[in-house]
């Protein structure tokens, strides 16, 4: 009886004392620290498996496991072949490619053609395998339109990261119920108008309206839409980031371009971009900057490159000679 008594107490305390050590070595924002000088600079050596204060160079914690692969690899190559876990978690797929998948090409392991029966066999799976994919009209709608924000931003030359941006702004929309009554390629258009204009890579309404099945009046007024449901709003469209996309479809030099940008900062500082379009002020900047480094261009080339107006064009560069008093002869 005794002994047992003795045996709980000892465990009791033993628990405490590791409770309080515990608690010791975590500061007020819940970091772990040193429990001799008390810094949260801890360093964690992979080799051996320890944690260590690089203040005092006391070992805190040891015989850390390790998670990471058991193999070794030098280069990419030897890493993409060697890891065993299978494509990351995308949200431009809509069941965010976490699902398995039958090829289309019907062949075997070993690359060779398979029968008749089996060939048969094989798209019925492949058919009820993309029937099991989508479970309901939530899925429907995401996979419907996700594929169509896969082709508008294929066609417009979007990057992986916008497009990603894009998919997430669609799936809020889904989920908050904002697509029912609407057609779901104005919304898609609109998620992915918002998604460039939120990672700087602007794409004007005129751009997406021509890759999309809906005219330009839909997909802003499912933008107003969406915008003002979601409580997200976006600052204008910074000129300089058509400068670079407009100047290579001009094909002006990089000092051209760098002249444009600098015009376009000045104009800023001077509040000459305030209620004006975006492109017409980068229109006339690129058009200013072509002039006075000897690359002229005509308004007319910028005007459709930037597809705005020779008007559009011809009113903002006079406003920038104007008030920046440039010593440009046009």
């Amino acid at each position: 009886m005794y002994l047992r008594g003795r045996r709980e107490f000892v465990a009791k305390s033993s628990q405490e004392e590791v409770k309080e050590k515990s608690e010791e070595s975590k500061d007020e924002k819940g970091r772990s620290k040193c429990p001799k000088c008390g810094s949260t600079t801890l360093v964690q050596d992979y080799q051996y498996g320890s944690l260590i204060c690089e203040s005092c160079g006391n070992i805190v914690k040891e015989s850390i496991k390790d998670r990471g692969p058991e193999w070794r690899a030098f280069d990419q190559e030897q890493r993409e072949k060697r890891a065993r876990g299978g494509a990351p978690m995308t949200y431009t797929i809509h069941d965010k490619g976490l699902s398995t998948q039958i090829d289309w090409r019907n062949r075997d392991s070993r690359g060779k053609s398979l029968t008749p029966k089996r060939r048969s066999q094989i798209y019925r799976l492949r058919k009820w395998q993309r029937r099991a994919r989508i479970s309901d009209a939530a899925e429907r709608n995401l996979a419907i339109a996700l594929s169509e924000l896969e082709r508008m931003s294929s066609q417009l030359g979007i990057p992986r990261n916008v497009r990603e941006a894009a998919s997430v702004l669609y799936r809020e929309a889904v989920f908050e119920g904002l697509i029912r009554g609407r057609s779901i390629e104005g919304v898609a258009s609109a998620a992915l108008y918002a998604a460039c204009r939120e990672c700087n890579i602007p794409r004007t309404l005129d751009e997406v309206a021509e890759v999309s099945r809906v005219d330009k009046k839909e997909i802003g007024r499912s933008y107003r839409f969406i915008s003002r449901e979601l409580d997200f709003h976006l600052a204008p469209t910074n000129p300089i980031y058509y400068v670079s996309r407009f100047g290579s479809e001009l094909e002006i030099s990089g000092e051209t371009r760098t002249k444009a940008i600098e015009l376009i900062k000045k104009a800023k500082e001077k509040r000459l971009t305030s209620g004006r379009g975006p492109t017409g002020i980068a229109a006339a900047a690129i058009y200013i900057a072509s002039v006075m480094c000897g690359e002229r261009r005509t308004q007319r080339d910028v005007a459709e490159v930037a597809q705005v107006t020779e008007v559009t064009v011809r009113n903002r560069y006079k406003e920038l000679v104007e008030e920046l008093n440039l010593d440009v002869e046009l």
